[in-house]
């Protein structure tokens, strides 16, 4: 017996009163073995392939499964998502996910709040054309592209915002990309170059928060301060209202990323003057409550998810953590 969850009570096997479902929707759900040949199966087969594709389409239909929009990192593209895509369409069949080919690659380097216009503009339709809201899947530096669409548009219907491995705090640290991006520096010094006019046009310098040089920092910094209202902003309440229009924030990260650093960033941790994690619910942003993260708490619509053993390439392609601190919540 095949049992399908997730339908109205018309579907309910013990109310199945009318007799046309009965016999012509159920009835095809059940074959009875003992009548089955060889010959038979051989052209009963295609049938049974098309009834199957014809169920999982029906349940997800009678389901509505929210469509996913995921947003990509630093010199990323689509094709990075190929098994997270997998995933949501074996847990939840029929999804319509997109994942867009926006700034790919070394155009990901382009300032934040050019990226955050473009992936707006691609996203926007699919918002409209969904009733029922939709769920933001963000990876590393989407995070952030998701954060600035989500405080900027007024009548986003986003779900679940489930921010990957993102550096939502901020970024302090020697790695490969580092070393890649700017040979020349290191963390103690990209300060020079980051709180800069020429430097704010690299993404990356963007969310670039040296504990070190915070009034640099709070003074130069186009995207991150703003968002965090670190820096004076005009804009401010109206921002939060608009971020607090998601139902749930799922903040993911873990101790072996080696990316993100620190990594608790992925969870709006961050450094201190002396290089000391200050977690969350420690920081000033969460107790002033600027952008919602203390309301969203209180609401119960906070949720935090640490994986350690993941290094940051992976967290889009691990099943393990598509299925502890994803798939729940795609409903």
């Amino acid at each position: 017996m095949i049992k399908i969850t997730g339908l109205s009570h018309l579907f309910k096997w013990e109310n199945l009163h009318n007799w046309w479902l009965t016999k012509y929707f159920f009835a095809p759900l059940y074959v009875q073995p003992c009548f089955i040949s060889y010959f038979n199966v051989k052209f009963l087969l295609p049938f049974l392939l098309l009834w199957s594709l014809f169920g999982a389409c029906l349940v997800a239909a009678v389901i509505g499964y929210k469509p996913v929009v995921i947003v990509h990192g630093l010199f990323d593209s689509s094709g990075a998502f190929v098994e997270l895509l997998r995933f949501i369409n074996q847990s939840h069949p029929g999804t319509n996910v997109s994942v867009f080919d926006l700034f790919d690659r070394s155009s990901s380097l382009q300032p934040l709040w050019k990226q955050v216009e473009g992936f707006k503009a691609a996203i926007y339709p699919i918002m409209q054309n969904a009733a029922n809201g939709v769920h933001f899947i963000c990876y590393s530096q989407g995070g952030l592209i998701c954060r600035g669409i989500l405080s900027t548009l007024p009548d986003h219907n986003v779900h679940s915002f489930i921010s990957l491995s993102s550096p939502q705090a901020g970024q302090y640290g020697d790695t490969n990309y580092l070393k890649y991006l700017f040979p020349q520096f290191m963390k103690f010094n990209l300060f020079h170059f980051c709180y800069t006019s020429v430097g704010q046009r690299i993404s990356i310098c963007n969310f670039w928060k040296d504990p070190h040089h915070m009034d640099m920092y709070m003074n130069s910094s186009d995207y991150l301060a703003l968002l965090n209202s670190e820096r004076t902003n005009p804009n401010s309440t109206v921002w939060k209202k608009n971020f607090l229009r998601i139902k749930k924030l799922v903040l993911i990260g873990g101790p072996d990323d080696g990316v993100i650093t620190p990594w608790q960033s992925s969870q709006f941790g961050f450094y201190d003057d002396n290089e000391t994690v200050v977690e969350i619910k420690d920081q000033d942003l969460y107790l002033r409550d600027v952008f919602g993260l203390k309301t969203l708490n209180a609401r119960g619509d906070l949720f935090l998810c640490s994986m350690a053993g993941v290094e940051h390439i992976n967290w889009h392609s691990n099943y393990t953590v598509f299925n502890t601190c994803i798939e729940k919540w795609l409903v």
